[in-house]
């Protein structure tokens, strides 16, 4: 991922997990998860964020051994037929470590740095790190999340996390951030990171990813099931752009590129004029 995109990425999303909330078990197999990485390069994917441990509300802790079971295949094999850059989903750095040995390029760390040993293992491989702000694990990050100021706290934390990251090495062109969607987080507090996303970039001071695919704040508002949120995750990417998102993580690949080219080149015409 470059530090400063000329357009926003598009971040696909690979889960090789049987309890994913968007398409769990879909990929479990590694032929399967080889043949949608590919899908998802052929459709546009600027990066492809493989996970092998679900992090949806509820979900239960998966162990090292098992995650690494999961991933590592889909990452070697992937590395051999795909031209983009591969992240590794994970929150922990001997699994980071060893997704990076196998061919991943980035960190996708939904606890930010709530592993130590985290930032070191990034460093050392020259790896780009994205930082996410949850509250609490998935296992209980719903249980009444509460926030004086949701915005000015999550950009605390998050600014915090860059710190720690730089002092253990990390490039500091090498550090992106994500509020974090949906993890600790009510709807209200979802919309207001997604109409604060330019003070977030700016009191970050690092690049921005954001996460709204498919999301069940999505769900809350439209009325519609997982499967049938692509109007509103379209939404929702297009504020994102507007509001200064450098990347987006994004199931609908083919779908969202267009979403993603049309915002672009509204907001360059603007900038230019």
């Amino acid at each position: 991922m470059r530090p400063l995109p000329e357009r926003t990425l598009i971040m696909g999303v690979l889960n090789v997990t049987p309890d994913s909330f968007s398409d769990g078990g879909a990929c479990l197999e590694v032929e399967a998860a080889v043949r949608r990485g590919r899908e998802l390069a052929a459709q546009g994917a600027d990066v492809i964020d493989v996970g092998g441990e679900s992090t949806r509300p509820g979900a239960a802790e998966v162990p090292p051994e098992e995650e690494l079971r999961r991933v590592l295949p889909v990452l070697e094999r992937l590395a051999a037929v795909v031209d983009v850059p591969l992240s590794v989903d994970t929150r922990r750095a001997e699994v980071a470590r060893r997704a990076l040995e196998a061919g991943a390029r980035v960190v996708n760390d939904v606890s930010a740095l709530g592993d130590p040993r985290m930032a070191q293992v990034c460093a050392a491989a020259g790896a780009t790190v994205v930082l996410m702000h949850m509250r609490g694990r998935p296992a209980d990050m719903q249980a009444d999340p509460r926030y004086d100021d949701v915005v000015g706290e999550v950009a605390g934390l998050l600014a915090g996390a860059r710190e720690r990251a730089r002092r253990e090495g990390v490039a500091p062109g090498s550090i992106w951030v994500d509020p974090g969607i949906g993890f600790g987080k009510t709807l209200a507090h979802n919309l207001a990171l997604l109409a604060a996303l330019p003070r977030l970039r700016v009191e970050t001071g690092c690049p921005l990813l954001v996460g709204v695919s498919r999301k069940s704040f999505l769900g809350a508002l439209t009325g519609r099931p997982v499967a049938e949120r692509v109007h509103g995750t379209a939404g929702a990417v297009a504020m994102c752009v507007a509001g200064g998102a450098d990347a987006v993580r994004v199931h609908d690949v083919a779908e969202m590129r267009d979403v993603v080219k049309v915002c672009d080149a509204i907001r360059r015409s603007a900038n230019r004029n």
